[in-house]
């Protein structure tokens, strides 16, 4: 499925895209989603990632300056806090009074968008009423604090040398030379900060809530936290999207008059859903699968389309590396600062939060200063 042309296959278009918008990449489908990859790319990648370290060191110990010593909490809303205010700087830069109304607002219209995305939208009339109505106003809200930003930033003196995001995409430009729309870059920037920090949050939370269990997992990591490297940190962060899959549904519609799927034929107009979890947990390509083993991602890849936490094919998730590179930043940065309480306690059951699966206790630690 994944590796099929999109003459073949395209995006099941869920409520997802209709929450953030006709110009969010979640919308698009064949060459304008390559198009507009090809803009969103270059923020998320090589020395512009780089530049985002000092903003996830200093959120990390802002954050983690108000957890409780020896005493057991909860990491998935401190994770969920720390990320949205680290893809906030990353996407508009200098903090503000707009800064603090997205750090208000965003929370409760992520929280009820994730829920929404899993149901059928109602009539036109209706959708003005209830949940939909509140969605609505929501993001009338945050439309008006982002072109607020977006008039700001183009009348910027610096513009030419800021390396946020919305700077980067006010700046790019589409092979034939046109410019986004400040209707499109409203909708990818909202897409980034909605799809780019529960997710990493969550995983983030399943990372404490896993090594809580594995005392010497963690032991090692403090090790290499105290260096440069991060062979283990990253193998860590990729078994921890194994083991614990956030987004468990990858999907795509058909729109050839029949596609071949295997031993299956699949008609025109019907869905093909996978389920990543399943993929994870699949003996083919993971030994074991139930053990949770951080060494199994050092060497040696997995089998194609086997690990697919960032789903996979022309959709992977175009900010695949940027949470990566966070989430190896924020654990370095606690376990340099930290020391971990183990547990014999059973593991955290999956819980889901509509578009997400959390630690159903919010994936509790103990912490001791290191």
């Amino acid at each position: 499925m994944f590796a099929a042309s999109t003459d073949d296959l395209v995006n099941i278009q869920p409520n997802l895209s209709r929450v953030l918008g006709p110009g969010s990449v979640f919308a698009l489908d064949r060459q304008q989603h390559r198009d507009r990859r090809k803009l969103l790319t270059p923020p998320f990648h090589g020395r512009s990632i780089k530049s985002y370290q000092r903003i996830i060191e200093e959120e990390t110990l802002r954050e983690a300056s108000r957890w409780p010593i020896g005493q057991e909490f909860r990491t998935l809303e401190p994770m969920n806090r720390l990320t949205l205010n680290v893809i906030l700087r990353a996407v508009f830069g200098a903090q503000g009074t707009e800064f603090e109304e997205l750090r208000r607002l965003v929370p409760g219209w992520v929280t009820l968008a994730s829920r929404l995305v899993l149901l059928p939208r109602p009539s036109s009339g209706l959708a003005r009423y209830g949940p939909w109505g509140r969605l609505a106003l929501a993001r009338r809200q945050l439309d008006e604090i982002i072109y607020r930003l977006i008039e700001k930033a183009r009348a910027a003196t610096d513009l030419g040398e800021r390396s946020d995001i919305l700077a980067l995409l006010l700046r790019s430009r589409c092979d034939d030379g046109s410019a986004m729309s400040d209707a499109e870059i409203c909708d990818e920037l909202l897409t980034l900060v909605g799809a780019g920090h529960e997710t990493t949050a969550s995983t983030l939370a399943w990372a404490f809530e896993r090594l809580r269990r594995h005392p010497a997992i963690a032991t090692a990591l403090a090790a290499e936290a105290a260096g440069e490297g991060n062979q283990l940190r990253q193998a860590t962060i990729c078994e921890v999207q194994r083991a614990r899959t956030v987004i468990d549904m990858a999907g795509r519609r058909v729109v050839t008059a029949m596609f071949e799927l295997g031993q299956w034929r699949v008609p025109q107009d019907y869905s093909i859903l996978i389920s990543i979890a399943s993929l994870h947990g699949n003996t083919r390509a993971f030994c074991e699968p139930d053990r949770f083993d951080p060494d199994r991602f050092i060497g040696d890849r997995p089998l194609n389309f086997a690990w697919l936490p960032f789903g996979g094919g022309t959709r992977r998730c175009v900010g695949a590396t940027f949470a990566n590179f966070e989430m190896d930043v924020v654990l370095r940065t606690v376990l340099r600062h930290f020391i971990l309480d183990a547990t014999t306690d059973p593991g955290e059951k999956m819980h889901s939060r509509g578009v997400a699966y959390t630690p159903k206790d919010g994936g509790r630690i103990v912490l001791q200063r290191r």
